[in-house]
């Protein structure tokens, strides 16, 4: 039998009924890419990048899956899409009814056209580092080699980051 894959997901939403858009998500994960073995609670935190009235909830998962990374990706931009996302020709950041970010795939390094892994603007966001701190406080980030405790101390973000639910 072959080791499963861990993959390390950030979801984020600032358009419609987010927690539920969450659950949603959570379903489609399951069925299409593996179990979710651990999950944080949701955060709260203005928009990064870009100006906009409504706030973002975001959420870490950890889920095992038999797929590759590639895979992976391309089956949470399926769900993205089945979940309404719209991605417009923008260069910016917009609000968005969910957002699936790939921020870990086991402890690889992987950097392509479409992905680049560990997430490369991980260390600067602090809505990733909050939950990330609360499911996997000691995981050495496989480039910076830094914990996400030291990463969070770290980071220049002063975005407010709370606890929703």
């Amino acid at each position: 039998m072959s080791q499963k894959n861990f993959v390390v997901i950030l979801l984020g939403a600032n358009l419609g009924d987010k927690k539920k858009m969450f659950e949603t998500v959570e379903k489609y994960l399951s069925e299409n890419i593996g179990d979710c073995i651990k999950k944080s609670a949701i955060y709260s935190s203005k928009p990064w990048g870009f100006e906009s009235e409504n706030y973002f909830y975001n959420q870490a998962l950890i889920i095992e899956t038999d797929f590759s990374a590639y895979d992976t990706l391309k089956r949470c931009q399926a769900i993205e899409t089945k979940c309404g996302r719209i991605r417009h020709n923008t260069t910016g950041y917009e609000s968005r009814t969910i957002d699936i970010d790939l921020l870990y795939f086991n402890n690889d390094i992987i950097d392509i056209e479409e992905l680049t892994i560990p997430h490369p603007l991980l260390q600067n966001r602090k809505f990733a580092l909050a939950p990330l701190c609360e499911i996997l406080p000691d995981f050495i980030h496989p480039i910076l080699m830094k914990n996400h405790k030291q990463l969070l101390e770290e980071c220049n973000d002063e975005g407010d980051v709370s606890v929703v639910c």
